[in-house]
């Protein structure tokens, strides 16, 4: 088995870090704060005192981290991967950023001898945690079957795309579903909860029909309970429509849905939500349209 590297253990990143000890593979692990490498030190992974040393110390580097600026930062930074990557390792990069700048650090692994995957995941902290994300892979495809004993401990239903950046755009195209489906569904909860109905058989109604989907299987808690602890945050949904209207205006591909949405998430982020599950774009509709639900 190869020696992996993992940068980035948030609320997606840990648990997939888990999932790789577990299937037996060596770990070496760096975070910002301590306390999640000190976690996974104590069930049998290595630490490492920066980005320079996993790489060093790796065969495979996995970054999962918040945004662009961040991968810049972790790979092209002071003490960052490509100041420790061996010739003939590979990056994979399953955070959510741009598909330009994959394609400029993907440019840049290559210059010192090694190769890069793009491979974004879809699941939530459910599925990093089931090991059961969706993963989406840019790159060349003979470095997809290479990483492909890794992702198969990480995800469920994993696709090779194409080179370096598909699986970026195409994480693009999935945040745009899941974000206009989550503003559908508060449309129609908050629609169907003022006029009276119990918001729990809107549910179940629509769950039965053509408007079945993963949102309410997996968020339906949220909406109902109005509880919005992070499975994914507000502000990194908003960073990825961004993402997906950069790509659009680049391409000449209007996206009027989805710059409605985006809106919509800055609108809950300039009232301080930023920080709470992306389902919270309900309160939104609930204000709109002067409603106020009690819940327990």
């Amino acid at each position: 088995m190869e020696r992996i590297g993992f940068i980035g253990l948030g609320i997606m990143g840990k648990p997939m870090a888990r999932n790789l000890l577990k299937a037996g593979y060596q770990l070496v692990v760096h975070n910002r704060s301590r306390g999640p490498v000190e976690e996974l030190q104590r069930e049998g992974a290595e630490g490492a005192g920066s980005p320079a040393e996993v790489a060093e110390r790796s065969d495979v580097i996995i970054t999962m981290l918040p945004d662009t600026p961040d991968v810049r930062q972790v790979v092209e930074g002071e003490q960052g991967v490509l100041e420790g990557i061996r010739q003939g390792s590979l990056l994979i990069d399953m955070s959510t950023i741009s598909p330009i700048a994959t394609r400029e650090i993907a440019s840049r692994v290559e210059e010192r001898g090694a190769r890069m995957l793009d491979a974004p995941v879809s699941g939530g902290d459910v599925g990093a945690q089931q090991g059961t994300l969706s993963i989406m892979v840019g790159g060349r495809e003979e470095d997809f079957q290479r990483a492909l004993p890794i992702f198969q401990v990480l995800g469920k239903t994993i696709t090779y795309l194409g080179p370096s950046g598909s699986g970026q755009v195409v994480k693009a195209c999935n945040q745009i579903v899941v974000a206009l489906t989550i503003e559908a569904v508060s449309e129609a909860l908050v629609l169907g909860a003022k006029a009276g109905v119990d918001p729990a058989k809107i549910v179940q109604v629509l769950m039965g029909g053509m408007a079945g989907n993963r949102v309410l299987e997996m968020r339906k808690d949220n909406f109902l309970g109005h509880t919005f602890n992070p499975g994914f945050k507000v502000a990194l949904h908003h960073k990825d429509l961004g993402i997906a209207l950069q790509t659009g205006r680049e391409l000449g591909v209007p996206l009027p849905a989805t710059a409605l949405v985006d809106q919509a998430f800055a609108a809950l982020e300039a009232r301080g939500r930023s920080q709470q599950d992306h389902t919270a774009l309900i309160t939104f509709i609930e204000e709109l349209a002067s409603y106020s639900p009690q819940y327990e």
